[in-house]
């Protein structure tokens, strides 16, 4: 069965995202513990610079693995369970 072209695309994004391990670590710990800003990820991944963390985040959200709630200055993170349950179910073992 041959999936629409979006759902490749959203595939690929989502795997190569993954392929890079501290997005991999990141993605796990989301998938833990919801709704933490990027201090407080980097603080619990301790070997990542800011400005790296920031963008693997973006990385990660821009494929769709991470849903972003802003409120005020802060940023927090989560993982989109319909998208990894589609694409990366091994996050929400």
């Amino acid at each position: 069965m041959v999936e629409d072209n979006a759902e490749v695309l959203q595939a690929v994004k989502v795997y190569k995202a993954l392929g890079e391990p501290t997005r991999l670590k990141i993605a796990l710990l989301l998938s833990e513990e919801r709704n933490l800003c990027c201090s407080d990820i980097g603080s619990k991944l301790e070997s990542v610079a800011g400005s790296t963390l920031s963008h693997h985040l973006k990385q990660l959200t821009e494929c769709g693995l991470l849903n972003l709630r802003k409120d005020g200055t802060y940023i927090y993170y989560s993982v989109n369970r319909e998208v990894a349950l589609k694409y990366a179910p091994y996050l929400l073992q």
